[in-house]
């Protein structure tokens, strides 16, 4: 598959940009085929990885459905969303990841993504507490793995401008 380019080339944010964006972000909109062919987006937290983004689910729903139907996927984080009333735009920061999503079925590979999910969001938490808050989700609990195909981040040129002058 190729992608398409980015059509305002200059505003693209470096590799090292948007793996910063990915690690730090707590939330985005994962995009999916959903039913009767309409887009599905859903606000979801995240972990970012070694390449892959990890997200938890229930075993069933509209979500694992159209994970079914199609492992294509888009996902979107917004860093920065500054409205500037005055100049009716917004000074924003995003990256979108394409890639393909799957129900991770082994138990090992569940078990060290919802860690890391969990590390993310209580960093300062005991392995005692995780532990114990995992096991009692364990069992309905889905891990989903998006492997990414193509990743581009975007700021507002007057961000990139701001960049440029330091």
């Amino acid at each position: 598959m190729i992608f398409r380019e980015m059509r305002r080339k200059k505003q693209a944010l470096s590799q090292q940009e948007v793996t910063d964006i990915l690690h730090k972000g707590t939330s985005g909109v994962l995009a999916l085929f959903g039913d009767d062919d309409y887009p599905y987006a859903v606000p979801i937290s995240y972990v970012y990885d070694d390449e892959k983004i990890y997200f938890h689910s229930a075993k069933n729903g509209h979500k694992i459905d159209a994970i079914k139907k199609t492992a294509k996927a888009s996902f979107c984080v917004i860093e920065k969303d500054l409205i500037v009333p005055t100049e009716y735009t917004t000074y924003f920061r995003s990256v979108i990841a394409f890639g393909r999503i799957k129900v991770i079925e082994d138990e090992n590979e569940k078990r060290t993504a919802i860690e890391k999910l969990a590390i993310k969001y209580a960093p300062k938490d005991t392995f005692a507490n995780r532990d114990s808050a995992i096991n009692r989700e364990w069992k309905p609990l889905c891990m989903l793995e998006m492997t990414i195909d193509h990743v581009t981040g975007k700021e507002a040129i007057e961000l990139l401008e701001e960049k440029q002058q330091k």
